[in-house]
């Protein structure tokens, strides 16, 4: 009854629940922190837990909200425009093209600049969406087809990324963990290369109404003025950017841009600002248990969040995949 007549008040419920979980986050890991401590060391009294929260669990908080918002959003706009509930960042490729970027600089440029990791993963996620308009508008591949292309360029830059950890097995430790997603020693330093998604996914909010009319369809959208290639081209960009932006920071987290916006569109209407809000919120939620559990479950031994996030996300890939078959 709430999500059919009051959807912004279970936005506000699930804002409020990632905040909640935002504060118990702090104090899970090795060294457990007690709320009390947290909260007195928040609001500027010195302890000697302030080092602990301040320089490694208030940022790695920070990043698996931004990340998980951002993830959740790119794969939100996809599924819109591309007309595909099993569309996301992950199944189109696109994840797959920026680890493989990411890890050929990790692997060839391991003196190069820090900036180098974020721009080549930018630009192997922008490589693949490339790729996929180019079929998808050149060679006349339907909307549709998206999935199964996108599939075959994630086998391909999976096949690159096994020949980088086979060809340079020195490096393969630092390049696995990558790979395998986490925000393990993650700090303020990586939260400047996410200033695109701070930028881009309030922008979101601004055009969804835009985007709400770009997935009723070309001809309802071409009858309300709206030109349906820019719209699609740039709202594609922006995906592109998020997730090229999440990748370079954590690594390879993959079902967030896939799992997150069905189930928000199951928990709000079709209202693209309200089907974006919740996607956001759900995803920094979503991406903030995953790393929760993972360094809370077996400390001091961390389980990647990456692994976290499939073992949720794959079961619920193949209910869809089910459930679009029946369809």
């Amino acid at each position: 009854m709430i999500r059919k007549k009051k959807p912004n008040l279970l936005i506000s419920i699930c804002g409020i629940i990632l905040l909640a979980f935002s504060f118990i986050s702090l104090g899970i890991g090795s060294i457990s922190i007690s709320p009390i401590d947290i909260f007195y060391t928040l609001i500027g009294h010195s302890s000697d837990n302030s080092f602990i929260l301040f320089n490694y669990r208030l940022p790695r908080m920070i990043i698996a909200i931004i990340v998980g918002a951002s993830l959740a959003v790119a794969g939100a706009i996809l599924q819109i425009i591309l007309k595909n509930p099993l569309a996301s960042p992950d199944v189109v490729g696109v994840t797959k093209g920026a680890s493989l970027f990411a890890v050929a600089s990790m692997i060839l440029l391991p003196n190069a600049l820090t900036i180098m990791l974020p721009i080549s993963a930018l630009l192997g996620a922008v490589t693949v969406a490339t790729i996929l308009l180019v079929f998808a508008y050149k060679q006349g591949a339907k909307m549709h087809s998206f999935a199964l292309i996108g599939i075959a360029l994630s086998a391909i830059c999976q096949a690159g990324i096994q020949f980088f950890i086979v060809k340079f097995p020195d490096n393969v430790n630092t390049t696995l963990l990558w790979l395998t997603g986490s925000l393990w020693g993650r700090s303020w330093n990586e939260i400047m290369f996410l200033i695109p998604c701070l930028i881009l996914v309030p922008i979101m909010l601004l055009f969804a109404r835009k985007l709400e009319i770009l997935g009723l369809g070309d001809k309802v959208a071409s009858s309300l003025g709206e030109n349906v290639q820019l719209l699609r081209y740039s709202f594609l960009s922006v995906s592109v950017i998020l997730t090229g932006a999440s990748v370079a920071v954590v690594g390879s987290i993959g079902f967030i841009g896939l799992v997150v916006p069905h189930l928000s569109k199951r928990l709000v209407d079709t209202n693209a600002r309200r089907f974006i809000t919740m996607s956001a919120i759900l995803g920094a939620l979503f991406l903030l248990v995953a790393d929760t559990l993972g360094k809370g479950l077996m400390p001091p031994v961390e389980i990647p969040a990456g692994i976290v996030t499939a073992l949720i996300g794959a079961p619920y890939f193949l209910y869809l995949l089910r459930r679009e078959k029946n369809k």
